[in-house]
């Protein structure tokens, strides 16, 4: 051991010195490191679309929140996060006296480094008014300088909205009920009313954070808008989502789009491709919910038959999850697995009785509407 740990340093020392000649007798520390590794997440194509990873929501030290614009960024890439926007409140800025109050400023800040990394970076903005009718997200803005930012009474939210509106901006409703106990916080009031009819809303945030929003869903159905999820984050990502579990990441929109571009994310956002995601839990659209686990979910041919001790034939069959989502299904038809748990990138056996068609599961982690679940159809022929 001790002539071994002589040679250790005998090489130490030889490399050190090597690599001082090359740096004329200066190492850079940095030249030794490891590259970066993206923690990339898995989602397969679904019929045709590219699933991207979006979180249209977050905050800076330019409006309530406590990091940098350029730490936003250093997340989403380390995350595996496709597509991001800065959306600081417009009438609010705490850190004044330390931070210039330009709403245009974390975009400016970030867009050159969010190109370099492959980031999308899509400028956006919080319009914050009082509850009701509470917040708006707008996305691809375009100068935030002369938006209103009196938030002192209620006369200026339908001019604060339509600032956003003549840019072209796509706007969802910000945690719909996210303050309790005010009367108009959690329904669909007239003035939400009045930005639907005109055209000026287009989704709602099912997903805020560790909130899920289940009338948000609802309307979303039944009024044709876009269901949203999104982190909201104000402080590090990683003080709030415990992303060593591998079923844990931040919570965001899974946008259905035909490449990997900003153009491509707004057109998917207009016509309703998306799905929300948080922790465990997806909601959506029952279409979008149903292609996304036909592209996640594959059950095998049956690869083994036996009749068992009580005389009744069974097959066994692979089932495999090729995403990093989570799926819980529970059995309504057919004679098989009461219950399935599908983990990300796992797959397991289970056994059905002989001579079945298909079975009908219920994936209790997805939600087509606040009080139904997506069924799902398994053929085993």
């Amino acid at each position: 051991m001790k002539k071994f740990r002589l040679v250790l340093l005998f090489l130490t020392v030889a490399l050190t010195h090597v690599l001082a000649q090359e740096n004329n007798g200066l190492i850079r520390f940095e030249e030794l490191q490891n590259p970066r590794y993206r923690d990339n997440i898995l989602i397969p194509d679904v019929n045709g679309f590219k699933v991207l990873k979006c979180d249209f929501h977050m905050h800076t030290v330019f409006s309530d929140g406590r990091v940098w614009p350029s730490v936003r960024l250093q997340e989403a890439w380390n995350e595996g996060v496709d597509a991001i926007s800065i959306t600081d409140h417009i009438e609010g800025h705490p850190h004044s006296k330390e931070v210039v109050p330009d709403n245009n400023l974390p975009h400016e800040l970030t867009i050159s480094e969010a190109q370099k990394n492959n980031v999308i970076l899509i400028k956006g903005a919080e319009i914050t008014r009082l509850t009701p009718p509470g917040h708006f997200n707008a996305l691809f803005t375009g100068d935030l300088s002369d938006y209103i930012t009196d938030r002192s009474t209620n006369e200026k939210d339908w001019e604060a909205v339509s600032k956003a509106s003549d840019q072209g901006a796509f706007i969802f409703w910000n945690h719909p009920g996210w303050k309790l106990n005010i009367e108009g916080s959690y329904e669909w009031i007239e003035f939400v009313d009045k930005l639907y009819k005109n055209k000026m809303l287009h989704g709602i945030e099912v997903f805020n954070g560790f909130g899920f929003h289940m009338k948000a869903l609802d309307w979303c159905i039944d009024k044709g808008l876009t269901v949203m999820g999104s982190s909201d984050s104000h402080g590090l990502v990683s003080e709030t989502y415990d992303t060593e579990q591998n079923y844990i990441h931040r919570t965001m929109t899974l946008v259905f789009a035909k490449d990997r571009s900003e153009t491509s994310i707004r057109e998917a956002l207009e016509a309703g491709r998306t799905v929300a995601w948080a922790s465990k839990y997806l909601a959506g659209k029952e279409e979008h919910l149903q292609n996304l686990f036909k592209a996640c979910v594959e059950l095998a041919p049956v690869h083994y038959s036996e009749v068992t001790k009580n005389g009744i034939s069974q097959n066994y069959y692979e089932i495999t999850n090729r995403s990093d989502l989570y799926f819980e299904l529970e059995l309504k038809e057919g004679k098989a697995n009461k219950n399935i748990v599908l983990y990300p990138r796992s797959s397991q056996i289970i056994s059905a009785e002989s001579g079945q068609d298909s079975l009908i599961y219920e994936v209790a982690t997805a939600y087509v509407r606040s009080d139904q679940h997506l069924t799902v159809k398994m053929e085993l022929n």
